[in-house]
């Protein structure tokens, strides 16, 4: 389940996993793509304080989503990943492609996520 909300320039989707079932991630990058397309903007926020795991499926629809906003001369940045998460995504070597950041101002900022 998607929430979506929008700011300047920028759109934000929060991931929302409900605990009752398993989450189905098939045509998610598409189903954000769209949402991306409606707002005229291809700068996205991707709020994942809800997520328990990160699984790969997951993973491969945010390379996806990456590589279509990329095309866009768009942004792709995640916010609210558990420190586990966190260890998740830099066991794939994605963290360029998929920056992270505490939250969503940071996010938008582009703040660093870690003291220089």
């Amino acid at each position: 389940i998607l929430d979506v909300g929008r700011g300047p320039d920028w759109l934000f989707v929060r991931l929302k996993c409900p605990s009752d079932t398993a989450p189905n991630f098939d045509g998610l990058a598409d189903r954000i793509w769209e949402l991306l397309e409606q707002h005229f903007t291809f700068r996205l926020v991707f709020e994942l304080e809800e997520l328990a795991i990160l699984p790969s499926q997951l993973i491969g629809q945010l390379v996806l989503l990456h590589k279509l906003i990329h095309r866009h001369d768009g942004m792709l940045r995640i916010c609210g990943l558990s420190e586990y998460n966190q260890q998740v995504l830099a066991l794939t070597r994605l963290e360029a492609q998929l920056p992270q950041y505490p939250d969503r101002t940071a996010a938008v900022m582009g703040l660093p996520t870690k003291p220089r």
